[in-house]
């Protein structure tokens, strides 16, 4: 881990974590969403929550600095109550399945651009069987990169050159080809769509996409041990990364579609290979079809290993079960954790990507994102033990407008309230028998 980050690395590593190959693969459904380019303006509002939401993650950041993110805030905040347990368990509850669906997108993701390269691999496998070779690429896949990281972390250092080097060389090939052929003629729209409740839930879907896409805009939180001047760096590497990363995925949709009209480009389940065709032709698009297939799987290989370390540590620190805290004898590494969430994301390579997506956001948005922005306001008037080196600005507006924009994406689809709350319920269920049966047994 590298130590004394500044703000310029902070920053890095941030940006490192938001891109990947989540652009590559959202951006039909996005389009989709609202049934035309004008989606782009659920992206800007979607940047503006993901702001606001990113002024609590940097007072948090500030004020209390430690590894773990929402697990370390929720923990200090909420432990010294009686209940105050339960909502770090949720959250790892949470993170095994939202963490694991983010994980099967990227995999389901770049099975859609092997298919590409090899088309028979959307075939079913039998008749009318919803299972294809996509799928079990998918699965194969995760499991393949799970297996390989059953091994000591220190030969696993030179990765996130590699990530970060083929990601940045991916999107700016993009965003350059697309400057250079773009036609601003097929910008068209469609007739505006009335307001009302199918443009709410459109709205809804296309910001579930963009927030999909966003993800990662808090990664300095997990490093805070290893942050130097956390008061200051912290904030500034959330919004710097914010506003790089909603600058870069905005321009590199307009440059796809003012190649590929967004009618074609909806319907796509490889668009970046579809653009590079249409530029360069089928051979070259072959070429960047192995690029972005590289670029997938290396930003799965370094998901996979940061994220197996999350329930380890719950584990560790007698807040989630102890399985998870096993390691192995001589290498060290939690294997258990490991392969739980190398098994889970196969399961879910199985279901269609919409859904992967809609629900790695949804999931987390109750027993995350709201429970530390109440946090945050509990922490403020309870606490005045507890050093405040960062205020938001506006305090307590981008707390309220956060809250309020991750409700109405839950709200957009009932569906999707409905699956933040069941996972929020079924946690709860199992925390209270399981902290009961711990009880008994000590």
């Amino acid at each position: 881990m590298i130590r004394g980050l500044g703000t310029l690395e902070a920053t890095a590593l941030n940006i490192a974590n938001m891109v990947g190959i989540g652009p590559f693969i959202t951006i039909p459904a996005f389009l989709s969403a609202m049934g035309g380019p004008h989606a782009l303006v659920a992206w800007l509002i979607a940047a503006v929550l993901v702001i606001c939401d990113g002024l609590v993650w940097s007072e948090l950041g500030a004020a209390l600095p430690g590894s773990g993110g929402s697990y370390h805030f929720l923990r200090q905040i909420y432990g010294r109550y009686r209940w105050g347990r339960l909502l770090p368990f949720l959250f790892i509850w949470q993170f095994l399945i939202s963490g694991t669906l983010e994980m099967a997108s990227g995999y389901i993701g770049a099975a859609d651009y092997a298919g590409y390269l090899w088309p028979t691999l959307a075939t079913p496998l039998w008749a009318d069987a919803p299972v294809t070779g996509k799928n079990l690429l998918a699965a194969g896949a995760a499991i393949v990169i799970t297996l390989l990281l059953f091994r000591n972390i220190t030969s696993l250092g030179s990765l996130g050159l590699i990530l970060t080097t083929g990601t940045i060389i991916t999107v700016a090939i993009v965003i350059v080809a697309g400057l250079l052929n773009f036609d601003r003629r097929l910008l068209t729209f469609p007739d505006a769509p009335p307001l009302g409740s199918s443009w709410s839930t459109g709205l809804g879907g296309a910001m579930i996409i963009a927030i999909y896409d966003y993800l990662g805009y808090y990664n300095v939180c997990h490093l805070g041990d290893e942050v130097r001047e956390p008061a200051k760096t912290i904030p500034r590497a959330v919004m710097i990364s914010v506003v790089a990363i909603a600058a870069i995925y905005l321009t590199m949709n307009i440059s796809i579609i003012g190649v590929v009209p967004w009618r074609e480009a909806m319907t796509s389940t490889n668009i970046a290979a579809t653009f590079i065709e249409r530029l360069y032709g089928s051979g070259w698009a072959q070429a960047f079809t192995w690029l972005i297939l590289w670029t997938s799987i290396a930003c799965m290989f370094a998901i996979t290993l940061g994220y197996s370390r999350i329930p380890f540590a719950a584990a560790r620190n007698g807040d989630f079960f102890p399985l998870f805290g096993r390691v192995h004898p001589t290498e060290r590494y939690p294997f258990v954790s490991l392969a739980v969430l190398g098994a889970l994301t196969a399961v879910f390579c199985f279901f269609p990507l919409q859904a992967v997506i809609n629900a790695a956001v949804v999931v987390r948005i109750l027993t995350q994102f709201i429970a530390q922005i109440a946090g945050l306001h509990l922490l403020r008037t309870t606490r005045p033990d507890v050093t405040l080196p960062f205020r938001m600005w506006f305090y307590p507006l981008p707390s309220l407008v956060a809250v309020a924009g991750w409700f109405f994406v839950l709200g957009a689809d009932l569906s999707n309230l409905a699956i933040g709350v069941g996972v929020a319920i079924v946690g709860a269920v199992v925390f209270f028998v399981w902290d009961r049966m711990r009880k008994e047994a000590t």
